[in-house]
């Protein structure tokens, strides 16, 4: 048996594949993520967790594992210099035998950094990190770190973009539109 949101769904698909030209927005923009890195930023918490480049790899991997995050930023004297995943460790310590005790995260850090700014889209970034295979993309406005975007937040900002298109596909489909 079909759920209530299941049914609702394939209507909505069905109306939009019959009646397209009902439609003011063309069907290939009703998927369209819109929206800026600012309004996700503004949603998260505003804490940034970061270690220094001197910092031990272990200590990193450890603060990670307590925030539950899968990067930290890399900060000297304030600055960003650099980044630090999950990722990083798994490649450069644990793989080639290191020891995270005796590694400094210096030596593992990613330090070919691209940086976004808080009024680039939503698109934008994520086109970014598929193309250049990265999952979190530091938030600098005028020389400052603002925040870390994760592909995580991405992909929550997609869901509720596209949750509140179907929302009001189905507020239209059963004539409750009042656009």
């Amino acid at each position: 048996m079909l759920s209530y949101e299941s049914l609702a769904r394939q209507k909505a698909a069905a109306y939009l594949l019959f009646h397209r030209s009902a439609f003011v927005v063309p069907a290939q923009r009703l998927m369209n993520v819109t929206g800026t890195i600012d309004a996700i930023l503004n949603q998260k918490s505003g804490e940034i967790w970061s270690v220094s480049p001197e910092s031990m790899v272990y200590d990193a991997v450890a603060l990670m594992a307590e925030k539950n995050v899968g990067a930290l930023v890399v900060l000297q004297n304030n600055q960003l210099v650099g980044i630090i995943s999950e990722r990083d460790y798994t490649r450069k310590v644990m793989l080639r035998g290191k020891r995270s005790r005796e590694t400094a995260v210096r030596e593992i850090m990613s330090t070919q950094l691209t940086t976004v700014e808080p009024k680039e889209s939503v698109d934008h970034c994520l086109q970014h990190m598929t193309d250049k295979r990265v999952r979190h993309l530091p938030v600098v406005e005028k020389g400052q770190l603002r925040g870390v975007i994760s592909i995580g937040d991405l992909v929550k900002h997609v869901i509720s973009v596209q949750s509140a298109t179907l929302q009001q596909l189905e507020s239209y489909i059963s004539g409750g539109y009042a656009g």
